[in-house]
């Protein structure tokens, strides 16, 4: 079975880390950014509706990311 992405693919984790200039990384930025804003707000909207279980495990996996970075 292959691998999926979540919100990066592999090349954008290299690009936003540097490993392709600052161009690539600006453009990797950008569509990630755009994901986020447009695709992702959707995706939490129908969970939010459809599926709470699932957005709390969303939350769940997202914020202890962010406990673990400060």
């Amino acid at each position: 079975m292959s691998k999926t992405r979540a919100l990066l693919t592999e090349t954008e984790r290299e690009q936003i880390a540097g490993e392709h200039g600052d161009q690539r990384r600006y453009q990797a930025t950008s569509r990630v950014r755009r994901r986020i804003d447009e695709e992702l707000s959707k995706d939490i909207e129908v969970l939010e509706e459809h599926h709470p279980e699932l957005l709390e495990e969303l939350r769940d996996v997202t914020c202890e990311e962010r406990d673990h970075d400060e």
